[in-house]
């Protein structure tokens, strides 16, 4: 049965901006948690005794790829369910395993925990993105979604002020490590401190209302029976080798499947031989086999909802264009703290305040500024919101280049704040692009395979990537701040990439977004008018 929209909570006037700032706030706890690991990096390497490299799969991989792949079984839940209480829930579990990080004795301790985080947070954007699409209207979506990304920055701004500010007084406080309580150093304490807030923070995310899913647009999609079969089965659909029950009757899937297996296992061996990196493309290759398998079996699942994300060729190339700029953008700002530390030999604390004001004022202005701007290219041209991509290519190339090459430490923390600005002014526009090009039960998931994407590209693949090249560089005689330097340098090459996806998308997207619910039909879903005055959207066939 439909939900009655005349007994649901309203979703106009002030409260809906309540619950985006609520939503923000979260999200800034999200990243806070996240990104603190950037400003204990130099401490936690000397303690663990562990290489760039494995600073960049503990901050990326690892996390990510957990991150990533439960993202999607927790964001089919998010279509199903309680949309806040899968927030406050993951936000527990998230803050709980960011405070256990202080525990940490060893890598492996610490990766598990970090695993812990990945997998909490996961629960929070493709929810939030579906509330926010529900009390917002359509045409202001990407400024909303841009205003909610923007606690990226802040949250990793406050992560590197805290983050450096505790080291450092922890050791003014104990300045030997012997004579602190438990033997604790400064970046167990840095842990234990941002971690308990937010299972405080998460019984208020509860009280948020719960607004009928599809209304912002007349399309109200129907209350699921049984929400938690969808995600008994969704997490069947991602966890080996439970993930192959749903392709055992067809024989084109499964050899499909073997084919694709082998060709993973190929890349990552062939990546292993290369960079000496086995646990990075081991974790990278089985989020990857697990992200295809899940994909095979929506297919049969949920046709309609495959159709709508895979055979949407403007929705694919915006998925790799922007990921791509997240490279960038999670590779410097992770490694832009540890950089200005060996090229000026600055504290932690100054670096954390001066890095986190850049990227918490830079963010926040950039974000919503790219959101407004995107949604209004997007009333003059059918594609508009693509591109903020090229503006933000031209602008933060130049700002990074300065940034890590000027002699000047002040220049190099004016020029993260520009960096900062114009490397998030594209953060609403795939999440709302591909809200334009589904239907509402199915926005949740279309979000959590955008952060998948851009999860793999840019959070796995970034940090890591700039690290491996460092430790090369270093290994060929380069001191460690020169290596890092070049290694972020040439990572702005993927740009090349960009730029071709970004010449596609345009092409596909106006007639995607045109064709949207003929294309649903076809598919056998039952669709309404934009009115909402005739059916629900229902999957034709089951609804799981």
């Amino acid at each position: 049965m439909a939900e009655n929209s005349a007994t649901a909570p309203k979703t106009g006037g002030l409260y809906r901006h309540y619950v985006l700032a609520v939503l923000v706030i979260v999200y800034i706890f999200n990243f806070i948690d996240r990104n603190i690991l950037s400003i204990l990096t130099e401490e936690i390497k000397a303690d663990l005794s562990i290489t760039d490299a494995q600073m960049g799969f503990l901050y990326g991989t690892v996390f990510a790829v957990f991150y990533a792949v439960f993202g999607i079984p927790l964001a089919r839940f998010a279509d199903v369910w309680v949309r806040r209480s899968l927030i406050a829930g993951g936000l527990v579990v998230w803050s709980a395993m960011t405070a256990l990080s202080g525990l940490a004795r060893s890598f492996p301790v610490l990766a598990a925990c970090r695993i812990g985080v990945g997998i909490g947070e996961a629960s929070a954007s493709p929810a939030a993105y579906s509330l926010l699409s529900d009390y917002y209207p359509p045409e202001r979506r990407a400024t909303v979604i841009a205003i909610y990304s923007a606690g990226v920055f802040i949250g990793a701004g406050i992560g590197l002020f805290l983050g450096g500010y505790i080291l450092d007084t922890w050791s003014a406080w104990y300045p030997n490590p012997a004579d602190a309580p438990f033997g604790l150093k400064g970046w167990h304490v840095a842990f234990m401190t941002v971690g308990g807030p937010g299972i405080l923070m998460a019984l208020w995310v509860r009280t948020l209302r719960e607004p009928v899913r599809g209304i912002s647009e007349g399309l109200i999609a129907e209350t699921h029976p049984e929400p938690m079969r969808v995600l008994r089965d969704e997490f069947a659909a991602v966890i080996p080798p439970f993930n192959l029950i749903g392709l055992m009757g067809d024989r084109r899937a499964m050899a499909v499947n073997g084919v694709a297996l082998l060709a993973i296992v190929i890349v990552a061996w062939l990546l292993i031989l290369l960079t000496g990196s086995v646990a990075q493309w081991i974790a990278l290759g089985i989020g990857v086999y697990v992200s295809f398998t899940w994909a095979q079996t929506l297919r049969t699942r949920d046709p309609v909802t495959f159709g709508l994300i895979f055979r949407s060729k403007g929705l694919m190339y915006t998925l790799v264009a922007f990921p791509s700029i997240a490279f960038v953008m999670y590779g410097i700002g992770f490694w832009t703290a540890p950089l200005l530390i060996r090229l000026h030999g600055v504290s932690a604390t100054e670096v954390g305040l001066y890095i986190g004001l850049a990227s918490a004022g830079g963010g926040l202005i950039g974000t919503t500024l790219g959101g407004m701007l995107a949604d209004w290219l997007k009333t003059r041209v059918a594609a508009g919101r693509i591109l903020i991509g090229y503006i933000c290519i031209i602008t933060m190339t130049p700002a990074a280049l300065w940034m890590i090459y000027t002699d000047s430490l002040t220049t190099a923390y004016v020029m993260s704040f520009f960096f900062t600005l114009f490397s998030s002014m594209w953060a609403g526009v795939p999440p709302s692009t591909a809200n334009d090009l589904v239907l509402p039960r199915m926005r949740a998931i279309a979000g959590a395979y955008y952060i998948l994407v851009t999860t793999f590209v840019g959070l796995a693949l970034g940090p890591y990537v700039m690290g491996q090249m460092s430790d090369r560089f270093m290994a060929a005689g380069m001191s460690d701040g020169e290596a890092l330097r070049l290694a972020i340098a040439l990572s702005m090459l993927i740009f090349l990439v960009t730029v071709f996806c970004l010449i596609m998308a345009r092409r596909y997207l106006p007639q995607d977004e045109e064709t949207r619910l003929e294309r649903a039909r076809a598919l056998g879903e039952v669709v309404g008018d934009s009115n909402g005055s005739t059916e629900s959207l229902v999957p034709s066939g089951q609804q799981s």
